[in-house]
């Protein structure tokens, strides 16, 4: 009953775009062949009527008062945002923040003593783990399906790419292989007490549905998203200031690097920098931080989530 229903309405606009003019199109009609700012292949502004469009997505209330947490993408740009319960009843609901970043969006319904999710350490729960994704795939809704935890600090967009750190988006997923489809986005992924141990997020599909592979924002980030958006309106993330890269074999031998074979290379550090003023230096690898060992970019970007600056 936690798990709830969002409809997203974006109602039709009209707004000006830039159309490409046909180069020709005054020229044989303008004895000046455009000569007066017309027909000359450039850019003309115009105003078209964007239609309305409508979503679905899931939602996950954390607070008895009414506080829900879903993706970004369900919300971004919503003008309506509606809000079906568990028990068929419909709130509208507003937006307080988001983070694209994560793609973690909390929003508010007016309400009392309402269902909220125990949630749950993400830390503890472990590869081959079963859990279960709870959402409305498709319009169904309240359905759960089971599956095997494969990963954790999985990232899906090429984690042996650089990327600067604080720059991108912050990809540390829970891998899983419940089904999750089209309206799931931003459910439930709970261990098998019904404890939040993640936000469903995203599939890697070529069909555009699932494929056997689904990933969710884990609550170690989750929590330290919905508290600064509480109490700041914005996520107040740390930035090291450095470019990164998985330390893979490849990469090991280019580096001359024969120590060790997991962690996080170091590829530069920017001037005037917080890794700067740390002592970090272009060709360090990361292996732990506070303790915790990251293994990957990933890891080492969930890690650096959960803090503030200073």
């Amino acid at each position: 009953p936690s798990v709830v229903h969002i409809k997203y309405v974006q109602n039709s606009k009209i707004k000006t775009v830039d159309v490409q003019s046909d180069p020709f199109s005054d020229f044989f009609s303008d004895p000046f062949g455009g000569f007066f700012g017309r027909g000359n292949g450039g850019t003309q502004k115009r105003q078209v009527q964007t239609p309305r469009r409508t979503a679905t997505g899931s939602g996950v209330i954390i607070s008895a008062d009414g506080y829900i947490v879903t993706n970004n993408h369900v919300v971004d740009g919503a003008d309506e945002l509606t809000v079906t319960l568990n028990d068929n009843q419909e709130h509208s609901a507003r937006i307080i923040g988001t983070d694209k970043t994560t793609d973690l969006a909390l929003i508010k319904i007016d309400g009392k003593n309402l269902p909220a999710i125990t949630i749950a350490n993400s830390d503890d729960i472990k590869v081959g783990e079963w859990v279960l994704a709870v959402g409305n795939p498709f319009g169904f809704t309240s359905t759960v399906t089971t599956g095997i935890v494969s990963a954790k600090a999985r990232s899906i967009s090429g984690v042996t790419q650089s990327r600067r750190g604080g720059g991108m988006s912050v990809e540390s997923y829970i891998q899983t292989d419940a089904a999750v489809n089209p309206g799931n986005s931003g459910g439930a992924l709970v261990n098998l007490n019904g404890e939040l141990v993640g936000i469903n997020t995203a599939i890697y599909s070529n069909t555009g549905s699932y494929s056997g592979y689904s990933f969710a924002v884990p609550t170690s980030i989750v929590k330290k998203v919905v508290s600064d958006v509480r109490q700041y309106g914005a996520v107040q993330r740390g930035v090291l200031g450095i470019s990164i890269a998985d330390l893979t074999p490849k990469l090991a031998r280019e580096k001359d690097i024969t120590a060790i074979t997991e962690g996080v290379y170091v590829g530069s550090v920017r001037d005037r920098s917080s890794a700067r003023e740390a002592g970090l230096e272009d060709g360090d690898v990361i292996t732990e931080i506070n303790g915790v060992a990251v293994k990957n970019s990933a890891a080492l970007q969930e890690q650096v989530a959960r803090y503030r600056p200073g």
